[in-house]
């Protein structure tokens, strides 16, 4: 994407503002809601939670592919391609409907990419449907993930983590580490010169994934940090592979870096403890305020909230950071370079007589939380 010097004041904005989302998304498998659904036969006709007069409904139109794999390395290889959303188009076009059967990951499954669809079944109870996620992303993620634990435990997790979230503190924490990586990488643009082609979702990645990991569990950037990414790009991958765990699989060298990140964090959690135990015993006087995740959930007073959940989970949250937030960031950058009314409006909304004035005299930007 050219480097133009109207577009870097959007950029600061934009990142700033995006970069905070991070914590709060977590990762799209896809562009469509795969649905297990309960009793499938292989006949053609399968039973749905709320068939209670035991009356058959007839499957939608598709097929379930090949023997044990069924469509699962379509699904995969259009899944990281540049078209992720081929396998949804190609079967729309071929049985006629956006709602279709297949054979994802071991298990058969319907595919809707309708929206009134999606909409009935987000909107109905649990005895209806129940969340389901392909057997490669359960074994990454864990028992402990937030994504499979339930009840008590479940929202004892998302309230402290959500308030810390939404806390003063990480929001100024975020802002100020955006600041101080976008200031040399916008002069690295700057020196490019004119018709430079900059990968802004490449540079997203990096900036996110740092700042993400600091809110996390509080590692700087470093040594540590450069191999906690190496091995969660290692493990990312996995998420969307065949479930064969056999040595050389995905799937294995996926869970082998999990395990590897584990240990880096359940360091540093058990460091953090010792500290704080230090801390109350000798009667230091008031604690300091939560840094990170893992500050928030050490004290969370719980023996539930043990070292292998608080890790599995901070691993979760990594995943924004590798996909959805930094394409947020790049298409939201693309579009306004494309729309100059519309980065006109976000400069008097959000910028005025901000960075564009710093930025033309050469002046070092300064974000402030409140900005």
């Amino acid at each position: 994407m050219p480097a133009t010097a109207a577009l870097w004041p959007a950029a600061v904005a934009l990142w700033t503002l995006l970069a905070a989302a991070a914590v709060g998304l977590w990762t799209l498998l896809s562009r469509s809601m795969l649905l297990l659904l309960p009793g499938v036969s292989w006949p053609g006709r399968w039973r749905g939670a709320s068939d209670r007069n035991e009356e058959a409904a007839r499957l939608p139109p598709g097929s379930f592919g090949w023997p044990l794999v069924g469509e699962t390395l379509d699904f995969v290889s259009c899944a990281y391609s540049s078209r992720p959303e081929a396998f949804v188009d190609k079967r729309r076009r071929l049985h006629g409907s956006a709602v279709f059967r297949s054979h994802l990951f071991g298990s058969a499954t319907v595919v809707t990419s309708d929206a009134e669809v999606s909409r009935f079944v987000l909107q109905s109870d649990a005895r209806a449907f129940v969340p389901w996620y392909p057997r490669s992303l359960t074994e990454l993620m864990g028992k402990s993930s937030i994504l499979l634990i339930n009840g008590s435990l479940q929202r004892r997790v998302h309230g402290l983590v959500g308030a810390f979230f939404k806390s003063p503190q990480l929001k100024a924490q975020v802002t100020a580490g955006m600041q101080r990586r976008l200031a040399p990488a916008l002069a690295a643009w700057r020196a490019q010169g004119p018709g430079a082609r900059i990968r802004i979702q490449d540079h997203a990645k990096a900036i996110v994934f740092e700042i993400l990991v600091k809110g996390l569990i509080g590692l700087e950037a470093g040594p540590e940090t450069r191999q906690l990414k190496q091995q969660f790009q290692e493990f990312i991958v996995g998420l969307m592979s065949l479930p064969i765990k056999l040595p050389g699989t995905r799937l294995y060298r996926s869970l082998q870096a999990k395990k590897r990140m584990a240990r880096l964090i359940q360091r540093i959690i058990q460091e953090k403890r010792r500290r704080r135990l230090e801390v109350l015993d000798g009667g230091e006087g008031p604690r300091a305020p939560p840094r990170d995740a893992i500050d928030v959930l050490i004290s969370g007073g719980s023996d539930e909230l043990t070292d292998e959940l608080i890790s599995d989970n901070m691993i979760d949250l990594m995943i924004p950071a590798e996909d959805s937030v930094p394409v947020l960031i790049t298409l939201a950058v693309k579009y306004l370079s494309e729309c100059p009314l519309a980065l006109q409006q976000l400069e008097e909304d959000h910028i005025v007589n901000f960075p564009t004035v710093r930025l033309k005299r050469g002046m070092p930007i300064k974000v402030t939380s409140k900005d």
